[in-house]
């Protein structure tokens, strides 16, 4: 009897995590949203309105979490299984974009201070936590596009 690939476990892992964060955040993304961009006016309810909250708390923490599932885990589990050397994570970015799985390292790094600018701006500044959101709002289809193409990158190359 064969004995199991650990790394192409983790990897079909992974694609299992990242695949059910993708749909919970489209979820969450549909609800907040509703279609438009959230106004400084509708987010100036958040300290009365607790279902409100909740929802963008859970947006917030959708999008961070599938974001560094993707970018910490997914993406250097999968450049180690296809037998890349271990790089820094602007490095591992740099080369997913040129493999095809990432639209742009550089976006990507822009995702990265925008989940940190959600989650540290959240309470302090709702100029700042809308802009922020919406910024958010706009990049779901691209988290979700990379989820895509890092879970089709991974069954291939587990299959070899």
């Amino acid at each position: 009897m064969e004995g199991k690939d650990p790394g192409a476990e983790r990897l079909r892992f992974l694609v299992r995590v990242v695949t059910r964060q993708a749909h919970y955040l489209e979820q969450t993304h549909q609800r907040l949203f509703a279609g438009a961009a959230l106004t400084q006016a509708a987010l100036n309810k958040l300290d009365n309105d607790p279902e409100f909250a909740e929802r963008v708390e859970a947006f917030v923490s959708r999008f961070s979490r599938l974001q560094d599932s993707l970018g910490d885990k997914l993406l250097p589990t999968l450049l180690a299984y296809a037998g890349e050397p271990p790089r820094t994570v602007v490095e591992n970015l740099d080369r997913a974009e040129k493999l095809g799985w990432l639209p742009s390292a550089d976006t990507w790094m822009m995702l990265r201070k925008l989940r940190n600018q959600m989650v540290h701006e959240y309470v302090e500044d709702i100029a700042i936590l809308a802009d922020a959101l919406n910024l958010a709002h706009e990049s779901v289809a691209m988290l979700a596009t990379v989820a895509q193409m890092l879970t089709c990158a991974s069954e291939k190359i587990a299959k070899r």
